[in-house]
């Protein structure tokens, strides 16, 4: 199965003459609001919802009736989603193993931006080399390092202020066996004329900007939250959007050393805005998305159910996963 989301949704000039890249979009992507949507509401219970439903919860957050369709059927296609049918009638499900990286992916997002531990000084660098011909393998080992929290300082050395863990070590050796070298170093200052800093390998004026952005779009929603004055609809389509925004900051902002930052970085204020508007929602939005549910089925309504950011960093597993009636 492959992963729900795709890392050219965050970087979508990521290695482009390699590969033909989905067409821009002007918004969210489509596939991404709908897996969204169901870890939201779901992957605490394991609920099958109905396709129907699926495409008017959609079809609230801005998406064409077409685009929500079409979101589905090619995220089934892919793995992301089981479908049953029932009659004329069909659900969706997030299969177990997406369940399960949503479930990992959303403890990690919120874990990034937690505060960053005490720096050693010391860097983790990457070096690799692949053939031009390889070029789906290059795609997939710069998309795993960008995964990763790593950026390039030069076009085969990719470097992190972090130590390379086991389960990263294991994911490399997967996508690029043979083909990388790893080492742990502290810089050493060459002057200007002849150095290159590492933190260059990150854009930090563009990290901070979309901080700035995620800032200006969701602050004036806070008191209408805090005053309990969002409806259903828009509760849901606020938890989306901010949820489908938030989690790129995860490989955007790659949790760097407070020391090599400049005063005041946004990240934890985003986190509290964050956090706000995801958690004062919560309840609103579930009640929401399980009338949409019911009016979509013939029998009992979805075993619907929303999670908060400590249940993010607790780790939200589905329960025991429910099977239809018929037809599963």
């Amino acid at each position: 199965m492959s992963s729900p989301f795709d890392i050219e949704e965050i970087f979508p000039d990521e290695d482009v003459a390699a590969v033909r890249l989905p067409r821009r979009q002007s918004g969210p992507a489509p596939q991404g609001l709908a897996v969204t949507l169901l870890a939201d509401y779901t992957m605490r219970t394991g609920a099958w919802l109905p396709s129907a439903a699926i495409v008017a919860l959609l079809v609230e957050t801005g998406v064409s009736e077409a685009g929500a369709r079409t979101a589905i059927s090619r995220l089934a296609r892919r793995g992301v989603l089981l479908g049953s049918r029932q009659g004329r009638h069909s659900s969706y499900q997030l299969a177990p193993a997406a369940a399960a990286h949503l479930s990992d992916g959303g403890r990690w997002v919120v874990q990034s931006a937690a505060a960053a531990e005490p720096w050693d000084g010391w860097w983790t660098l990457i070096a690799f080399s692949l053939p031009q011909q390889e070029r789906t393998r290059r795609r997939s080992l710069r998309g795993q390092l960008r995964w990763l929290g790593y950026a390039p300082l030069y076009d085969g050395l990719w470097i992190s202020p972090h130590p390379l863990t086991p389960a990263s070590t294991a994911q490399l050796a997967e996508v690029a066996p043979g083909a990388v070298t790893v080492f742990r170093a502290r810089h050493v200052e060459l002057g200007a004329m002849t150095g290159r800093e590492p933190l260059r390998a990150w854009d930090i004026a563009a990290i901070a900007a979309h901080y700035e952005s995620f800032l200006q779009r969701w602050r004036p929603l806070l008191p209408d939250v805090r005053a309990r004055r969002v409806g259903g609809a828009a509760a849901v389509r606020a938890r989306t959007e901010v949820m489908d925004t938030y989690r790129r900051f995860a490989v955007l902002d790659p949790r760097l050393p407070v020391a090599l930052l400049p005063a005041g970085w946004p990240r934890a204020a985003a986190l509290e805005v964050f956090t706000t508007v995801y958690d004062g929602l919560a309840g609103t939005a579930e009640e929401h998305v399980r009338a949409v549910a019911g009016r979509h089925t013939d029998g009992p309504p979805p075993s619907v159910r929303s999670h908060t950011v400590a249940n993010l960093l607790a780790g939200v597993r589905d329960g025991a996963r429910p099977a239809l009636a018929s037809g599963t």
